[in-house]
């Protein structure tokens, strides 16, 4: 059974002339403002014995009567499967995940995630929204991802990614050659027509990738990216906009373009590599509970760094 939140405290006078949901959500460090937002719509919060909304002012000294049930996670599986911890402590986990493996279960694929083993890995994780993840990396990217262990650790890490200052960035190789480094700002939402996809929309969120580049191949280039929003494809829909889309994409790539006079095994290698070269190399943010700076870092997987091996060799056997 469900264990309700009952709670009986008072606004305090210095919290006076903010909204209601944001109120409770500087006293009550350990839930989001969602979560609260949903109580309220919900009827289970009170003020002064009446049904407040989220969005009305206080003053101070208001009764606040909480008897809320917690956001239930739907029953996944705990599966004993291998994960690449990089650090763990009580309030947080950073995981380097490897390509192929999908990060949260849905109606086509409920097992063999993440989120089932990380569910078999600490089971307290099953109390928390998402298993405490707290961003995702598609399918066939790469590399360092975080896990709240706590409510409070979720809370403090989704507020950091929101506020952007999470520092994530990537490695990846693109298709063509990029003179320079640079900031694509373009607006992203969900393919008017293949709903699986992403798109560039002019009416879509806000979307801001910058980009350096690190090395430069002969038909290809190898860039670093740091993320300051994260929207759902992010990388790969914007460097696919400005035609430079990511080696090995299957789904933003386009058409495989082979360079000309490519040897046999730039051949093999380019038509082998079936993901996009993609890897999120860095990962920096405060620990929610010491209040440090914590920076992480995870090598780019073996295939990606064979690909660079090839990707080299055919630049000197070309000259």
């Amino acid at each position: 059974m469900i264990k309700k939140i009952e709670q009986i405290l008072t606004i305090p006078n210095e919290l006076g002339g903010l909204r209601l949901d944001q109120a409770l959500t500087k006293l009550l460090t350990e839930h989001s403002r969602t979560e609260i937002q949903r109580w309220i719509k919900m009827k289970e919060i009170t003020v002064d014995g009446r049904e407040p909304t989220a969005r009305e002012q206080v003053l101070g000294g208001e009764k606040i009567v909480i008897s809320a049930t917690p956001k239930v996670m739907p029953n996944f599986s705990a599966q004993p499967i291998d994960l690449n911890i990089v650090y763990e402590d009580d309030a947080l986990l950073i995981i380097n995940k490897p390509i192929g493996m999908i990060v949260h279960p849905s109606q086509s694929a409920k097992e063999n995630t993440l989120l089932n083993a990380l569910l078999f890995h600490h089971p307290a994780l099953e109390a928390l929204p998402r298993a405490g993840i707290i961003h995702r990396l598609d399918k066939d990217t790469s590399g360092l991802l975080m896990v709240a262990k706590t409510a409070f650790s979720l809370k403090s890490l989704s507020q950091q990614l929101k506020n952007r200052t999470v520092s994530r960035i990537y490695q990846a190789i693109v298709s063509g050659t990029l003179a320079s480094g640079g900031t694509i700002d373009e607006p992203m939402a969900r393919h008017p027509i293949q709903r699986k996809k992403m798109a560039v929309i002019e009416t879509g969120k806000t979307a801001i990738t910058h980009y350096r580049v690190i090395e430069k191949y002969r038909d290809f280039t190898r860039v670093k990216v740091q993320l300051e929003t994260g929207r759902t494809h992010q990388i790969r829909v914007h460097f696919a906009h400005i035609k430079h889309p990511l080696l090995g994409d299957q789904t933003y790539g386009g058409r495989l373009q082979l360079p000309k006079g490519a040897s046999k095994e730039m051949v093999e290698m380019l038509r082998s590599f079936k993901h996009q070269a993609l890897h999120a190399i860095e990962l920096g943010f405060i620990h929610p509970v010491t209040k440090k700076p914590m920076l992480f870092e995870a090598p780019l997987p073996s295939d990606m760094r064979e690909l660079i091996a090839v990707l080299k060799k055919d630049v000197l056997d070309f000259l």
